[in-house]
């Protein structure tokens, strides 16, 4: 659909020329596609969508139109002024461009793609683009609202997620929840998936709120059974809530306790022994 321009005309003292229904057409209009035009060479650069809604960690894009009407090739620069953070990139035919050269009237469709700062707040940004030529200078304002975003990272301390243990014992290991995203997180709970007759307890076992950028320490108390055998095990922890879930593997190495070996050892050596007797007893014959 093409852009609607209007000419504003002499209005006399006293006299209406806009119905209501006229103004409701009027506005209709202009909702459908924001443009840029210049007068002496009308050439126009629009945009079918000027305002977006998206989540704090997706790409803006907006499809923008650029069109010379002027009676000679034009090259147009592309520039962007976008908040500290963000980045802004222009693409046409696949591939990222900072500039345009058009034909007299010709178009070319214009890809503007908008990627928020990490940490952007969730509210509405302004950023004006700008394609112009040596006799042309067409400018859009273009929006992009922010939503909140939930979003949490289960992990430890240091980073390091592995650790031993003996059989028969319990080790306490402790893990950090981060709340990553831009909106407050409530109700958080903590569970686990182990080996067979692993128990692991948390303190605490649910956080009631965690604002955005904020951590919190929990300890996961894990208990190995007797009689495990020496090798290395997966488990596995998670943080979650109605909104976002983080999980965190952790790998156990399950060492025998003294006990244990030197159990194991005694009975080598009852067996050696033996074999060694019914030799010497049985040998002689």
């Amino acid at each position: 659909m093409s852009a609607v321009y209007l000419q504003k005309k002499g209005l006399r003292r006293g006299k209406k020329w806009f119905s209501p229904l006229s103004l409701a057409l009027l506005f209709t209009l202009i909702s459908i596609t924001v443009s840029a035009q210049n007068s002496a060479s009308e050439s126009s650069f629009t945009a079918r969508l000027f305002n977006i809604e998206a989540p704090v960690n997706e790409t803006f894009r907006f499809q923008t139109t650029l069109k010379n009407n002027a009676n000679k090739i034009q090259v147009y620069e592309l520039s962007a002024e976008a908040p500290k953070g963000w980045r802004l990139v222009f693409k046409a035919r696949g591939s990222q461009v900072t500039s345009i050269n058009l034909e007299p009237g010709k178009s070319e469709s214009i890809n503007v793609e908008v990627k928020p700062a990490h940490d952007a707040a969730p509210e509405k940004y302004i950023f004006p683009i700008e394609a112009k030529s040596e006799n042309d200078s067409m400018k859009l304002e273009l929006e992009a609202v922010v939503e909140g975003a939930y979003d949490i990272e289960l992990t430890t301390p240091s980073g390091r997620l592995s650790g031993e243990i003996t059989e028969g014992k319990n080790t306490e290991i402790h893990l950090k929840v981060i709340n990553t995203g831009s909106l407050p997180l409530n109700e958080i709970t903590l569970t686990s998936n182990t080996p067979s007759k692993w128990e692991v307890s948390f303190s605490p076992s649910e956080l009631e709120e965690l604002e955005p950028g904020k951590s919190a320490d929990v300890i996961a108390t894990l208990s190995v059974p007797n009689k495990t055998l020496a090798g290395d095990y997966v488990s596995k922890f998670t943080a979650k809530n109605s909104d976002s879930t983080s999980t965190a593997t952790y790998r156990v190495t399950v060492k025998t306790s003294l006990l244990s070996g030197g159990i194991g050892i005694l009975i080598i050596l009852i067996a050696v022994g033996f074999v060694y007797v019914l030799i010497r007893k049985f040998g002689r014959r």
